[in-house]
């Protein structure tokens, strides 16, 4: 099988790094890739791992190249190509896609009509009003009094999402953006599930935490996630069972019940409150950090799987399998992010970080010259697998002791209260 990646970012070198594991994958082009997954070596005798580079806001330059390589399967990995409906040419071109096409991606690109869906659907999740103005925003704001909680209703890169006590604060971003979400708070412990589907099956992973604050304790501005781990060995029994049941079986039935059937990567978002599991958010494809935390622990190989869902034939598929044990993602991140992270710092470590059980993934990283230098906010993640959460996150933060990044930031408890037992339901 020959597949495509596009993408440049930390997920996608988890995806090409998974894909190079599973022996039925001969070929993977990352299109436009990054340097880590450029320095890729092939898993198996004959596999070949290259980097190509193409605009990916460019449909037709996407769809050429995966005509040019024969490929079997396309896997797109970030969510500003697939909002904007790049899935579309290249089925189009009967070319299989993982990835939903632009109208289906729209559960992640207006979180106005994710609530509009899940309404439909039945999915419990929190109240919000639809605020077009600052003073309907203030108005919402008051009816649900603090903690505030403000979102923007079109994609930010993750930070879009402001929760805070100072009524000024949550104003202040309301009227930075466009249409905005003003959403009741929802206590309880956060849980990511990424899920994969066709459209009609709906195959789920195992349950990850991700971390969303810049510092530890859950302290500083929101980010795009500063680390995560799994599983959880605090979640309820039957939790993804529960979930897939009241979640994701019903919003994929919604959406094929309105002509715009999602295929790929349903990720859900959610708060376990002391009234159940409510819906936070949806998004249409793997994440960040959650990803980096989940493939070195996935056992099935992942080409397969992605081209059944691609295929309309994820019914045929087995449950996924998983390796035991736990795995734990740090993020480092990039002077001053997420406000004005600095770019072009030298890079150095990794070699030195990548031991045993822990993999350095590229996300904000490229080469000036012979030197690996920063190029984005989130620069790398470093992952780790363990036989329990504890020896996870040793490893894990060894690794990240290793790398050289000058004015890098990092959390040092991704995974602390997990591990020492301290989250509860």
């Amino acid at each position: 099988m020959k597949v495509l990646v596009v993408g440049s970012g930390g997920r996608e070198h988890a995806l090409v790094w998974a894909l190079s594991q599973d022996p039925d994958v001969a070929q993977v082009v990352a299109a436009p890739g990054n340097p880590g997954i450029a320095a890729l070596r092939p898993a198996y005798d004959g596999q070949t791992i290259v980097c190509r580079p193409v605009d990916i806001s460019d449909h037709d330059a996407v769809v050429a190249l995966a005509t040019e390589f024969g490929t079997d399967l396309v896997v797109v990995g970030p969510e500003v190509p697939l909002v904007a409906g790049v899935a579309d040419p290249l089925r189009a071109a009967g070319i299989a896609v993982f990835g939903p096409s632009k109208e289906a991606a729209q559960l992640e690109g207006s979180k106005a009509f994710a609530k509009d869906v899940m309404a439909a659907a039945s999915v419990p999740t929190g109240r919000a009003y639809v605020c077009k103005t600052p003073e309907q925003a203030a108005e919402a704001i008051d009816a649900f009094g603090p903690p505030y909680v403000v979102k923007d209703d079109a994609l930010a890169a993750g930070k879009g999402v402001v929760v805070t006590s100072d009524r000024a604060e949550a104003l202040a971003h309301a009227a930075e953006c466009g249409q905005v979400l003003i959403e009741e708070f929802l206590d309880g412990p956060e849980v990511s599930l990424f899920a994969i589907t066709d459209g009609t099956t709906v195959l789920p992973m195992q349950p990850a935490q991700d971390f969303k604050r810049l510092g530890d304790n859950d302290e500083g501005p929101n980010t795009g996630g500063m680390g995560a781990y799994t599983p959880l060995p605090w979640a309820p029994d039957k939790l993804v069972e529960e979930i897939t049941e009241k979640v994701l079986q019903p919003t994929v039935d919604e959406m094929r019940r309105r002509g715009t059937p999602f295929s790929g990567l349903l990720y859900a978002g959610l708060a376990l409150t002391s009234r159940g599991v409510r819906v936070i958010e949806f998004n249409c494809r793997f994440g960040d950090p959650e990803t980096q935390a989940l493939l070195p622990l996935l056992k099935t190989p992942l080409g397969g799987v992605l081209h059944a869902a691609a295929t309309g034939k994820l019914a045929d598929a087995e449950p996924l399998a998983w390796k035991s044990g736990s795995a734990v993602a740090v993020v480092v991140a990039a002077k001053k992010y997420p406000a004005k992270p600095r770019s072009g710092d030298a890079i150095a470590g990794i070699d030195q970080a990548e031991a045993g059980n822990v993999r350095v993934f590229h996300a904000g990283t490229s080469q000036d010259g012979e030197e690996l230098v920063t190029s984005g906010g989130r620069v790398l993640a470093v992952s780790a697998t363990g036989k329990d959460l504890d020896e996870a996150r040793q490893r894990a933060y060894a690794g990240v002791g290793q790398i050289r990044i000058k004015g890098s930031q990092h959390r040092t408890d991704i995974a602390l209260k997990a591990a020492r037992g301290e989250i509860t339901v």
